[in-house]
């Protein structure tokens, strides 16, 4: 099968191919090498600084319990965050200026903001405000609803737009008021469409937990990454190596949900609009030729 973006190569393309595939193998197996090599020298594969991870006392007391506290700061987040990004994303679709702007203002402000400069702010700010206390979980669930959030009310603002605009047209046109046609016509559709992007953030959102380890928030990362390696002396990079694959793991597990959401949203039947891009990919771009009709 051809195509307008690539051409089928011919016999010498298909051997150059073929060869740079081998070359960039050699290279990768090189520099994997060298990691070991590197490992190795420094004793990091000795039986010894792995045994703790062996150990159910390890995975009991510092592991489990930091993974956890990894998954319930993204849980509580992500529910906030998707609510955040409905109220506002339908906000900014509103024909009240009153509504829109403020609307807009507020989701434009907290995703230009880095989040770990919200996570600083609202640690810090919390005990000033509110008297002494632990703030870590509250100023973690909060900045990643602040910020995933405003990203996902553009996903949503996205999502309505990327639904034809002569369904709108034909729901007005028999009657229905804007609120009906929002909720009974454009918002079933664009939650189709939306999905897998609501997904993709939902896993940028759970690697952004770990942000939660300079304010000392008792996840995946400090426990696993900055505690253990106290307790089990020279076991830092057997740590590191461990939490990296639960943390791959996890987001495997939650892009392979993302991949399955898409695929579905493709062949549904039930909504006439295509999937919205995953954020970071202009996904706002879709309204250009869409709307909300009008009821004149």
């Amino acid at each position: 099968m051809t195509s307008v973006l690539f051409d089928s190569p011919g016999p010498r393309g298909r051997v150059r191919n073929h060869l740079l595939t081998l070359l960039s193998a050699v290279a990768v197996a090189a520099v994997l090498f060298w990691i070991y090599r590197g490992f190795d020298e420094k004793g990091q594969w000795e039986a010894k600084i792995w045994q703790p991870f062996l150990e159910a006392e390890t995975w009991e007391f510092y592991i489990i319990p930091g993974l956890i506290g990894t998954l319930r700061a993204a849980a509580v987040a992500a529910v906030l965050a998707l609510a955040f990004g409905m109220i506002f994303g339908l906000a900014r679709l509103s024909d009240h200026a009153w509504i829109r702007i403020p609307a807009g203002l507020v989701v434009e402000v907290f995703r230009a903001i880095p989040l770990l400069l919200l996570i600083f702010f609202i640690f810090y700010l919390a005990p000033n405000v509110f008297g002494g206390g632990d703030y870590a979980f509250i100023a973690v669930v909060l900045g990643l609803t602040l910020y995933n959030g405003s990203v996902l009310a553009e996903v949503v603002r996205a999502g309505v737009y990327a639904v034809p605009k002569g369904q709108s047209e034909a729901a007005f046109a028999v009657g229905m008021r804007k609120n009906q046609v929002m909720r009974l016509v454009l918002l079933p559709q664009a939650v189709t469409a939306m999905m897998p992007a609501i997904v993709s953030q939902l896993v940028v959102l759970l690697k952004d937990t770990a942000l939660g380890y300079i304010i000392a928030y008792v996840d995946l990362l400090n426990t696993g990454f900055k505690i253990l390696p106290a307790v089990f002396f020279g076991s830092l990079i057997p740590a590191a190596i461990v939490i990296g694959i639960i943390y791959v793991a996890l987001n495997l597990l939650l892009s392979y949900v993302a991949n399955v959401l898409e695929r579905r949203s493709r062949r549904s039947r039930k909504t006439a609009a295509p999937p919205v891009a995953p954020p970071g990919a202009e996904a706002i771009g879709l309204g250009a030729g869409g709307g909300l009709g009008n009821n004149n």
